[in-house]
């Protein structure tokens, strides 16, 4: 086995990957982008979730919020539902492990607050649970998937956003959803201080 020319391919895959998606995905982006801002500038937040590897991207992108990205601004109303071992794993032992996100967003997510629901196969049971609470509460979805968009991609509604990455491989679809949450982040940044370049 040749490490070297393996790990190339894993870079020049990834590199494809991102390129491939920019059509599918461009759009999309923009137009989540649009209804993060609204959200905000309303005195919304953006509540987010996910599971491994997703529940790190929620958390990732609630900190770029929070703090900042790359431009000093103000702090970003944002939360990642991955974070409170207690109420996670209270959730988990007294009702079903497929609450643990539906319970935070039906106790913390307000009419006109923004649900983005991150699972690279889009068939995650918690996530989907969580889309289903955001949807009662009035509230806007944007869904980060992969792999066609599972069974998440028929829950949304008219106005929610999907940004699925056109691949099948979890690591690639990753890749590109790490990418798609620093645009989510440049764009609201760019839309709220008003940066033109």
């Amino acid at each position: 086995m040749d490490l070297i020319e393996r790990i190339s391919r894993q870079f020049h895959d990834s590199a494809q990957t991102k390129l491939s998606a920019v059509d599918a995905m461009a759009a999309p982006l923009a137009g989540a982008v649009e209804v993060m801002t609204q959200c905000l500038l309303n005195n919304g937040k953006i509540l987010a979730c996910g599971n491994g590897g997703s529940a790190a991207d929620a958390q990732h992108f609630a900190a770029e919020l929070v703090n900042r990205f790359e431009m000093e601004r103000p702090p970003l109303a944002a939360v990642a539902l991955t974070t409170d071992s207690s109420t996670l794993t209270s959730i988990a032992n007294d009702y079903d492990y497929v609450q643990v996100f539906s319970k935070q967003v039906r106790a913390l997510g307000q009419p006109g607050d923004v649900l983005l629901a991150i699972s690279t196969s889009g068939n995650s049971p918690n996530v989907m649970e969580a889309i289903e609470a955001a949807h009662e509460r009035d509230m806007r979805v944007v869904a980060l998937t992969g792999k066609g968009g599972g069974r998440m991609a028929e829950q949304l509604k008219d106005d929610d956003v999907h940004l699925c990455v056109p691949a099948d491989r979890t690591a690639r679809i990753q890749e590109v959803h790490l990418l798609a949450l620093h645009c989510l982040c440049d764009g609201i940044d760019c839309l709220l201080l008003g940066v033109e370049e």
